[in-house]
């Protein structure tokens, strides 16, 4: 189900690590939440070489109402990324276009993937320096710099994009012991999928770009399951003494898992030294 990285044989867990620097290492660790469906997490963390370049690819995609559309992404959203035309000159404009053809493809697929949907959050590390994070939803991205957490996504949610949502004729529920959710259903505002919601739901990414330098420490990408139960810095001081990536991504699951999160949760750790 996930991909498998490194010498691991657990497919829930993995590591590896750059040719082009020694220094830069990955780990992830996926844990099934307390629900009665199946795991929804789906995760990419692997390093390629791709035209003379190294890149690293990484990504958490959250499904809800089933696994096939976070499975799909797993498959195809990177390959979507690379094959547009002008990834190398114009990287943000080219994950934009491939996270809204990926979106179109999923919806004309609905009768084989279902109505379900998938959030997600990518990163892609080029030739160790230049960090194009994206996402559409709650799985986030946060980097430690110096010590402190910076996040680089945004967190797309019901009741900051409330008038987007109203503008397409949709609402925002409210009920009271609920979080916020478009049209009473999803609790996020921007996601993959959902075909009977996609009138009023928007899957445009968020798309940032950061450099890495020499105060880059790590970072962080996880679902909502990790998110919920932790802020940004406490996250990073969680693991900031861990020097093995995949050691510490295992240890921010069990410090959620501690903190009574029921949600699946997934998480990927890139260390720069």
């Amino acid at each position: 189900m996930q991909e498998k990285v490194g010498l691991s044989s657990d497919p829930d867990s993995g590591k590896g690590k750059s040719k082009m620097s020694k220094h830069i290492t990955h780990g992830f660790h996926l844990v099934k939440g307390k629900s009665a469906h199946a795991m929804e997490d789906y995760l990419v963390a692997k390093f390629k070489q791709v035209d003379g370049h190294e890149l690293g690819l990484f990504a958490i995609f959250d499904g809800h109402m089933g696994h096939d559309v976070p499975d799909y992404l797993q498959a195809n959203l990177f390959e979507n990324i690379l094959k547009e035309p002008d990834f190398w000159t114009e990287t943000r404009e080219a994950v934009s276009r491939a996270y809204r053809i990926t979106d179109s493809t999923i919806l004309e697929k609905a009768v084989e993937l279902g109505k379900g949907g998938s959030t997600a959050v990518t990163a892609i590390l080029i030739d160790c320096h230049k960090l194009v994070i994206a996402n559409v939803g709650d799985s986030r991205a946060v980097i430690c710099k110096n010590g402190v957490a910076k996040q680089l996504s945004v967190d797309h949610e019901p009741t900051t994009e409330k008038e987007e949502i109203e503008n397409r004729g949709g609402f925002v529920s409210n009920f009271p012991g609920d979080v916020p959710r478009v049209d009473g259903q999803l609790a996020v505002s921007r996601a993959f999928g959902d075909k009977s919601l996609k009138k009023h739901l928007s899957s445009e990414p968020f798309v940032t770009e950061e450099i890495i330098e020499d105060d880059s420490e790590f970072v962080i990408l996880a679902s909502d399951g990790l998110w919920k139960v932790m802020t940004n810095q406490e996250a990073v001081d969680c693991i900031k003494d861990i020097k093995e990536a995949r050691s510490a991504a295992k240890h921010l699951t069990e410090e959620a898992l501690n903190r009574r999160s029921s949600d699946d949760i997934s998480c990927i750790v890139v260390k720069f030294h």
